[in-house]
């Protein structure tokens, strides 16, 4: 018999998550604290426990409402929320059954409050069938670090090297921020690169919040790119075991040729190599079958191309038509 509960700690939560294979940060609940206190994000996590007491799966998703009063449309409570899973569920071996009880359980909450739920796969799931779960294509390019510097340079298309042997011949430096009250400049970068593409961008609280929680203990870096003693670029990732994940990146537009991302990318791949990281994570690469800017952009550093896809649960379908419709209003004003 197998129940579901939220009541355990966070040791042993923690302790299952690291433990697991597939184990990655955003199963953690130090991304639990961090969701915690970002504005219009709630949290959800469950366990899966055994008769002997004993761990058997995990699930920590959260739901999102970074859309609430676009453009006065009154896109608010569940027309503008959506719940993710990034990296989820955990359970253990030989218990693939536990995956949608847990799931079951999410979305029995998570109705209420969002529109629809995705699963961000990070592993193979095709062994895992999810009822009411829609599997859809979703690529994403893993880096090697298990490696020299010097191989890792020799995968990068020669297109992406010369951009960074420009942008390092024009002064362009590599800062990592070391005070909280740099995070606006970090932020200001973040909202130019996402309104000039469309896309909502998270309240600052959740960067603010990442920091506090997850700097300390060594699971993120927030750097900058720096010219002329103005800041052009910013990346933030989050690491966990040995993988690097690429979490969010922003750049002015005004300095894109000064190639800001492009050493961004090669100074945290450098990074990685010297401190014995084995996986960079680029964090997703869109539908094969639909045109993404940034897809080539990451092809071009020499990862390893995976489909490790997404499934989409839709809790109402008339409000995500709805919603999709206000999306596209949103985008096209914008």
């Amino acid at each position: 018999m197998i129940r579901i509960t939220s009541d355990i700690t966070d040791e042993m939560w923690d302790n299952y998550v690291s433990s697991h294979d597939y184990g990655n940060i955003f199963q953690t609940t130090s991304m639990y604290h961090v969701y915690e206190n970002t504005q219009n994000y709630t949290p959800i996590k469950l366990c899966a426990i055994d008769n002997n007491d004993k761990i058997v799966g995990v699930l920590l998703g959260v739901v999102i409402g970074e859309l609430r009063g676009i453009l006065g449309l009154g896109f608010v409570g569940s027309f503008s929320r959506r719940s993710i899973i990034q990296g989820g569920p955990l359970v253990s071996n030989g218990s693939l059954k536990i995956s949608p009880k847990l799931l079951l359980e999410f979305d029995n909450i998570a109705h209420q409050k969002s529109l629809y739920t995705q699963v961000w796969n990070m592993f193979d799931t095709k062994d895992i069938s999810l009822e009411n779960y829609q599997f859809d294509e979703h690529l994403n390019f893993l880096i090697d670090l298990n490696c020299t510097e010097e191989e890792i340079w020799s995968r990068i298309h020669k297109s992406r090297r010369k951009n960074i042997n420009r942008s390092n011949k024009s002064g362009v430096t590599i800062e990592e921020i070391d005070d909280i009250n740099q995070l606006p400049v970090f932020y200001n970068l973040l909202e130019e690169t996402y309104k000039n593409v469309s896309v909502p961008l998270a309240d600052i609280s959740l960067f603010e919040s990442a920091y506090k929680e997850l700097v300390p203990k060594k699971m993120a870096r927030f750097i900058l790119a720096k010219h002329e003693g103005k800041y052009i670029g910013c990346r933030a990732i989050l690491t966990f075991k040995e993988t690097i994940h690429d979490w969010y990146a922003g750049a002015s537009n005004d300095a894109l040729s000064l190639y800001p991302n492009d050493i961004l990318v090669w100074n945290i791949l450098q990074w990685g190599v010297n401190n014995n990281f084995k996986i960079f994570d680029f964090g997703g690469a869109g539908h094969p079958e639909q045109e993404y800017g940034p897809r080539e952009f990451k092809r071009r550093f020499g990862g390893d191309l995976v489909n490790h896809g997404r499934y989409t649960h839709v809790h109402s379908p008339t409000k995500m038509k709805i919603t999709d419709i206000g999306f596209k209003v949103y985008q096209k004003i914008k």
